[in-house]
């Protein structure tokens, strides 16, 4: 009977000690900061940690921000024009020719790059009842309307290279296009927000 107790009283004092060796190892174990278990992000070429997220949106939201954003930034002038976003990029402006105002119309198939950055590829145009060739009329808008720099025209290749990467924008924030499929209304962007 005296060795039950015994037997006992050591398997009881072997857990009792088990369990305050495990709740010793616990309270011991370094804290972990939650920055410690995000993924850090790649250096920019300024040298800075930057942060990704993915923005999606529509073509009626894009639409307003593209007018918003010349407007804010002074890209309307003497010569108006606007950006519609639908199945193609519309461009629409006016342009006076000898005391008329002439109504213009571009359309473009845009097309995000794998350096995020668009190519808008030039689809079909009216300019009034004139019959002019694209390449000069690209020509005209580019020497008379106000354009963002990272914004160009290349009028013999019938195109405009919309440089992402080069556009300026409050605490050197990043912009690249991730997709940008408007006939299913697929149209997203990555941020890149600079962090220490």
């Amino acid at each position: 009977m005296d060795n039950k107790w015994k037997i006992s009283f050591f398997v009881l004092l072997g857990i009792v000690i088990f369990f305050l060796v495990s709740i010793l190892i616990m309270v011991m174990r370094p804290v972990h900061s939650p920055e410690d278990s995000v993924e850090r992000q790649p250096l920019t070429e300024s040298g800075e940690k930057q942060v990704s997220f993915l923005v999606r949106t529509n073509k009626a939201d894009l639409t307003r921000v593209i007018n918003h954003y010349l407007v804010s930034e002074g890209f309307t002038g003497p010569i108006d024009y606007k950006v519609i976003v639908k199945d193609e990029v519309e461009l629409y402006g006016t342009f006076p020719v000898f005391g008329q105002e002439l109504e213009m119309m571009l359309t473009f198939e845009p097309q995000a790059l794998e350096n995020g950055d668009l190519v808008l590829n030039q689809k079909s145009i009216s300019l009034g009842s004139l019959n002019l060739p694209v390449s000069n009329v690209m020509k005209i808008i580019q020497s008379n309307y106000s354009l963002p720099d990272w914004v160009r025209f290349q009028p013999n290749e019938k195109k405009v290279y919309v440089s992402l990467q080069e556009m300026e924008l409050k605490s050197d924030i990043k912009v690249r296009a991730t997709s940008f499929d408007l006939k299913r209304d697929d149209i997203s962007f990555t941020l890149l927000i600079p962090v220490d």
